[in-house]
């Protein structure tokens, strides 16, 4: 029996080597469109909740909107009305940072038309030659 294992080429050690090579492989994969996309996202989550500031505008994770009064350690005050009712929550409760986000679209908009002109300004040099 072990002659005719050695004559057809395949032995118990090499399929165990590759079937741990696969295995391997699978969660190398997993890793790197699983775990690490999700990390990403958390320390972006966290970065977000720590650089909130006093005259934000948030919005919570139950959709709570409101500007931001106070901000501790693990807690921050918002004034969610015209009435001026003020609500305290936890930091981790905060779902985005709606001051921040339009700060980055108009600074995305700004760099979009400054390429836009450059790029007008480029095609109307070539003309004049």
């Amino acid at each position: 029996m072990h002659h005719f294992l050695e004559s057809t080429g395949t032995s118990s050690t090499g399929g165990m080597g590759s079937m741990i090579l696969m295995l391997v492989l699978m969660f190398g994969v997993l890793y790197f469109l699983m775990i690490r996309p999700e990390n990403k996202k958390k320390k972006a989550a966290e970065q977000m909740r720590n650089a909130v500031k006093v005259g934000d505008e948030i919005t919570t994770i139950g959709g709570i909107k409101g500007v931001v009064c106070s901000v501790r350690d693990e807690k921050i005050v918002i004034e969610t009305s015209a009435d001026r009712v003020r609500v305290e929550f936890a930091k981790w409760a905060i779902s985005t940072n709606d001051t921040a986000a339009k700060d980055a679209q108009a600074k995305a908009e700004q760099e979009a038309a400054a390429r836009k002109k450059a790029k007008e300004e480029k095609k109307a040099g070539k003309g004049k030659q």
